[in-house]
């Protein structure tokens, strides 16, 4: 077997040509698809790690905003609530303040009706007097009738 140098030469060349041409036509076209393939799929990673972090900041401020709202609600529950113990106070204390009004109004009212009661009493008890005064001076009174006349006296009289 013979080696023929031309022919390894020739094969040589050319396959230094097809490696030249499918470098220029092939893997040069690859490698900037791939390339740019990578830069796409990097700026996506680096995007959603972007929005990852935006998504937990919010998230972060979201929860706060919730726990600041629930904080003021409570403030503004025990607001009102202390607002309204207010006015029960303030309402009771109108209602005792018009009971006790009340109350005196009744107690007078009392106090006249009594002193009323009391006049009249004298009243009656004068116009006994008298009719019983007069009644002695007409007649002569024995003691058995003196004392039935006290009697009945002190039954008009009630006491």
């Amino acid at each position: 077997m013979e080696i023929n140098y031309l022919t390894v030469v020739a094969t040589m060349i050319n396959f230094i040509i097809l490696v030249l041409i499918v470098t220029k036509f092939l893997f040069k076209p690859v490698n900037n698809v791939i390339t740019v393939r990578e830069n796409e799929i990097s700026d996506r990673i680096q995007k959603s790690e972007d929005d990852e972090k935006k998504a937990e900041l919010l998230r972060v401020q979201r929860e706060k905003e919730l726990k600041d709202a629930k904080s003021e609600g409570k403030g503004i529950v025990e607001e009102f609530k202390h607002k309204a113990e207010k006015v029960s106070e303030d309402i009771i204390g109108d209602a005792k303040s018009e009971a006790d009004q009340l109350m005196e109004r009744a107690k007078k009212e009392t106090e006249r009706e009594k002193q009323k009661a009391e006049e009249e009493i004298k009243a009656q008890a004068i116009e006994l007097a008298i009719m019983l005064s007069s009644k002695a001076l007409e007649t002569t009174i024995d003691e058995a009738q003196h004392r039935r006349l006290i009697e009945d006296f002190i039954a008009k009289v009630g006491i």
